[in-house]
């Protein structure tokens, strides 16, 4: 390790020592990185703004945020909930499983752990502990699982971001997210039916027939997001980006004007709410690309490249490395970081092992998902936690069958990427593998 290396190291760790904000600690520390280099810090504005300015995909982090927060605010939530009681709503454990299905629903509208967690999510957690048969324990534990489901299946934010480090198509992506997010949900639901069935959970009262009616009617035109983005995408009609400013004048559209759940007090309050988590990952984004420089002025990513080739790993070897690295880092550090940062770095060797980029991609985020529910710091512990009041030893007391199922999934797909690559094989994006 150089000096100028050692001092990036350094300076960023002393930031988060101190509380700084991660995305300053990154910016300032690739500052202390020039200085002892004794480089221009002009580099500074040219690494941040061409970044910026060049990441035309990532206009649609924003907009994703900005659909979530307005369905949140404009009752959508409720009223998908509604919705999947008819569905599944009989069933033991009938308002659990109704979290995993509207989650599904949800998460390809949003492609936010955190939006889920939020809206649908506090939405059951009120339903249930209105129940005796449900501890808090398992609510919190049941919404922090499904919350996962946001980011895998599409849209997906963290597949956005991703799409941009590493150059993969992003239709890929989310079509390749689709039967792990839906075999997440299958192995959920099945974990719940097990646990009702233990405890003798009670069946959830029946919705009366003659309001069938006029719950679908509510519930239908949420539900048609999923279908007009998706189809949107793959038929060439926009692009995902675009496809992020249709999803939010959709959502604004029936909260304002349709179901007029919307005023102009919440949507401001929207907005700035929005506002302030685009500038955070951008913030985060702008000291990625200071890092960036930084690792690939010093030959990092290349160093890396190398040490595997020199370790003669096979592919499923250098992927449970992997998977390792990030569900340890996942616990620190926020899932932007790990995008931005760390990604880049091993890049270089997963093409030198021809490992797929989308099946990498998949497990990349799928590992930062079990991250968000894993102490010390699962981001998702601590919303719902701050949401909710249920203490986090709860949370995890319950939720460890949905750790290891979502463990025993990574698992599975690590050493099967057919599982992952199947559908967008079969939609046209790129070849079937060896």
């Amino acid at each position: 390790m150089t000096w100028a290396l050692g001092a990036l190291f350094a300076v960023m760790v002393l930031g988060m020592l101190l509380r700084m904000p991660i995305g300053f600690s990154m910016i300032v520390s690739g500052v202390a990185y020039l200085l002892v280099k004794r480089q221009d810090l002009g580099l500074v504005t040219e690494q941040i703004g061409n970044g910026l300015y060049n990441s035309y995909v990532l206009l649609a982090v924003p907009l994703f945020v900005f659909a979530a927060n307005i369905m949140n605010a404009g009752t959508v939530s409720e009223r998908i909930f509604d919705f999947c009681r008819i569905l599944v709503g009989r069933m033991r454990g009938g308002l659990a499983q109704v979290d995993i299905i509207v989650s599904v629903i949800f998460s390809g509208m949003s492609g936010s752990a955190i939006a889920d967690a939020a809206g649908p999510g506090l939405v059951t957690i009120r339903q249930m502990l209105k129940k005796p048969e449900y501890t808090r324990g398992f609510a919190g534990a049941v919404v922090i699982a499904s919350a996962t489901l946001g980011p895998v299946i599409p849209p997906s934010i963290p597949m956005v971001i991703y799409a941009l480090v590493s150059g993969a198509s992003v239709g890929a992506l989310f079509l390749a997210g689709v039967v792990p997010g839906l075999l997440m949900a299958v192995l959920m639901m099945v974990v719940v039916a097990i646990i009702a069935r233990q405890r003798n959970m009670p069946r959830d009262e029946p919705v009366p027939l003659r309001d069938w009616p006029g719950i679908l009617f509510r519930g239908a035109l949420p539900l048609s997001m999923p279908i007009v983005l998706l189809g949107g995408i793959y038929s060439g009609a926009f692009t995902p980006t675009e496809a992020a400013a249709v999803a939010a004048l959709h959502s604004l559209i029936l909260a304002a004007v349709v179901y007029r759940a919307l005023s102009w007090r919440s949507f401001w309050g929207v907005v700035m709410e929005s506002t302030r988590g685009a500038a955070v990952i951008t913030i985060i984004l702008a000291g990625s690309y200071m890092l960036n420089y930084a690792f690939t002025a010093e030959g990092v990513p290349q160093a890396i490249g190398q040490w595997v080739d020199s370790m003669h790993l096979a592919r499923w070897q250098f992927l449970l490395l992997v998977n390792a690295l990030f569900l340890v880092l996942g616990c620190f550090l926020d899932v932007s970081v790990l995008l931005l940062v760390f990604v880049p770095m091993l890049l270089p060797a997963v093409k030198a092992l021809g490992i797929d980029l989308v099946h990498f991609g998949v497990l990349v985020v799928l590992n930062m998902m079990i991250g968000l529910i894993h102490p010390p710091f699962g981001m998702l512990l601590f919303v719902t936690k701050a949401l909710t009041g249920i203490p986090i030893g709860e949370m995890m007391r319950e939720g460890w069958p949905f750790l290891v199922m979502l463990l025993l999934l990574l698992l599975a797909l690590t050493f099967f990427p057919e599982i992952t690559l199947w559908l967008p094989h079969k939609m046209g994006y790129g070849s079937p593998a060896a």
